[in-house]
């Protein structure tokens, strides 16, 4: 019985220990700054200025600490290059938090719901810093 006991009480010991470093990992994470960077493949006929002009009110949105838009740069080709897209955009936020209230601000969901149309594929990257 002493053996069965001793080999619960490590068990148990065991998991809660495999399960901190995730905890700890989502905890620093919600005091990290966050950058969220999107990429826009336009429609046919979609005019690049008038979406850019469109995208830019993304960056009056209240929880967005920095925004930038533009245009792929003329780099050199290389295979590690996509020049396929039209406009990027790069949001600036203080914490996932202020992330998470930007995809429900209504000048996002406005732009998204005035614009979904004019492109053929948007890609998005998220990481924190």
């Amino acid at each position: 019985m002493k053996s069965r006991r001793k080999f619960l009480q490590t068990l148990t010991v065991a998991g809660a220990a495999a399960t901190l470093p995730i905890q700890l990992m989502a905890e620093q994470a919600k005091n990290q700054k966050m950058i969220h960077q999107v990429f826009f493949w336009l429609n046919d006929g979609v005019d690049v200025q008038d979406f850019i002009k469109e995208a830019s009110t993304l960056g009056k949105c209240k929880s967005v600490d920095k925004f930038y838009i533009g245009t792929p740069a003329p780099t050199e080709a290389r295979d590690v290059v996509d020049h396929s897209y039209q406009v990027a955009c790069t949001l600036f936020f203080k914490s996932i938090e202020d992330q998470n209230a930007y995809q429900v601000d209504p000048l996002h969901l406005k732009f998204i719901e005035r614009n979904s149309n004019k492109w053929s594929a948007v890609k998005v990257y998220d990481f924190v810093v």
